[in-house]
């Protein structure tokens, strides 16, 4: 039994890849390399996936940097320092346009190909920085659109499942279960604008949604930081 994984790298894919494992999943973790600016993710991914055993790892080269129009791809600075209640009120400018929808895409294309009817995605639409496509309502839509526009599912070979077990943990809730699961946090990278030693800043929004997960969850973040709040 299959599932593609989208790892990034992060925290919240780590440890939604630390849960499918746990379900009995053989792994197959999708990587993407997109232009951002905080490569160091994509040396934690590879380490990820090996650590985790998973049978095979893909790292997909795209390069939004074409598009522009975010902070991750473009010569925006990335926003620090901003408070909970300003995180909570808006999109900010790090939000990569149809970044979600692009990965998925990708992510049914290779489970269709290599036989897996399940999709593992970290999105959270608790603890988040206003990201659209991490809301339930966007997940079941592209659910239903996998399941429209493959061949596998329209000659009713099977259909696909995209899970997204953190969407409604705090991320508290999503450190202390990967705790469970024995997820060592140090091997992830969050942050979206690391130092160039790869240290991550500690006021950037990622940065300070992690340290407060940490914090809530009564644990220290084992991670090198510049600085925190």
């Amino acid at each position: 039994m299959k599932a593609v994984v989208l790892l990034s790298g992060g925290l919240d894919s780590t440890t939604t890849m630390a849960m499918a494992k746990d379900q009995g999943f053989d792994l197959c973790a999708l990587t993407f390399d997109y232009g951002q600016r905080h490569k160091i993710e994509l040396e934690k991914a590879q380490s990820i996936a090996r650590h985790f055993g998973a049978i095979d790892h893909q790292v997909m080269k795209i390069d939004l940097r074409q598009f522009g129009g975010s902070a991750l791809t473009d010569a925006i600075d990335v926003p620090v320092g901003r408070n909970q209640e300003t995180l909570a009120g808006e999109i900010p400018i790090t939000y990569v346009p149809a970044r979600n929808t692009i990965f998925l895409s990708f992510c049914l294309a290779y489970a269709e190909v290599s036989g897996a009817n399940d999709i593992f995605i970290g999105v959270n639409a608790v603890d988040y920085s206003g990201y659209p496509d991490c809301r339930p309502e966007f997940i079941n839509a592209f659910e239903t659109l996998a399941n429209l526009a493959t061949k596998s599912a329209v000659e009713g070979k099977e259909s696909f499942k995209i899970h997204t077990p953190l969407i409604k943990l705090s991320k508290a809730q999503i450190i202390q279960k990967g705790l469970q699961l024995g997820v060592d946090y140090s091997m992830t990278h969050s942050c979206y604008n690391p130092s160039d030693h790869d240290a991550s800043c500690g006021v950037c929004d990622s940065c300070q949604l992690r340290l407060k997960g940490f914090q809530d969850a009564g644990m220290n973040d084992p991670i090198e930081y510049e600085k925190s709040n």
